[in-house]
């Protein structure tokens, strides 16, 4: 039996011109560069924790 990991879909909604340097480096740790850019991560705790860092950059998709 394979264990399936969750999945969640992250996509950068606004630009992050004036945004503080904290949370610039918390976009780039998920993967995301350019405005619309959609990454795949796996849902772990970490992940989570960067999300909710920068969640008014960013939309959240859960996949199964």
């Amino acid at each position: 039996m394979a264990v399936e990991s969750k999945t969640v879909r992250v996509r950068l909604v606004k630009g992050l011109r004036g945004v503080q340097s904290r949370h610039r480096l918390s976009v780039k740790a998920l993967g995301l560069s350019k405005l619309n850019d959609v990454r795949e991560l796996k849902d772990s705790p970490q992940v989570r924790g960067l999300i909710n860092t920068v969640y008014y950059l960013v939309a959240v998709e859960d996949q199964a």
